[in-house]
């Protein structure tokens, strides 16, 4: 039995919900500071033009990865939760980075790495997993007992 309170109209758990806001949230941050390289690229006086363009475009683009997971998470596919997992792990180093300079990088290394910590533990929750469809090892029986076969049909 969960815990969370579950209406027939909206089945996802707020763990589910949590993550994906998490994940869409980082996304947003990476879009725009990809857009912020670009614009300092073009309009202002970087080292290399050329570097600080191509490196805006990069970040933006990047950005549809865990947008694009946080979407999949609230349509509750099973497949968003690979890049969503991907993308906190890929947060992590950064956050890290972050962490080892002296400057006012510092808070951002700290608050990227408890959004990708906290968003990470959403995604692990068994809640989730079910929410998902995922089933664990050796569960694929568990399935052809209940009739289910996860959320291939949505």
């Amino acid at each position: 039995m969960s815990s969370e309170p579950q209406t027939p109209d909206d089945d996802r758990p707020r763990r589910l919900v949590g993550a994906a806001a998490l994940t869409g949230l980082e996304g947003l941050v990476l879009f725009g500071g990809g857009i912020w390289m670009l614009v300092y690229g073009l309009a202002g006086n970087p080292d290399n033009e050329r570097q600080a363009v191509t490196g805006g475009i990069t970040l933006a683009v990047l950005a549809l990865l865990p947008m694009l997971a946080a979407r999949g998470l609230l349509a509750r596919r099973g497949w968003s939760r690979g890049p969503a997992v991907i993308t906190q792990l890929l947060a992590l180093p950064v956050a890290y980075n972050l962490l080892q300079t002296d400057s006012a990088s510092i808070p951002a290394g700290i608050a990227l790495a408890v959004v990708a910590v906290t968003a990470l533990v959403l995604l692990m929750n068994p809640a989730t997993a079910r929410a998902l469809g995922i089933r664990g090892p050796g569960r694929a029986d568990d399935a052809d007992k209940t009739g289910k076969t996860g959320n291939a049909g949505k």
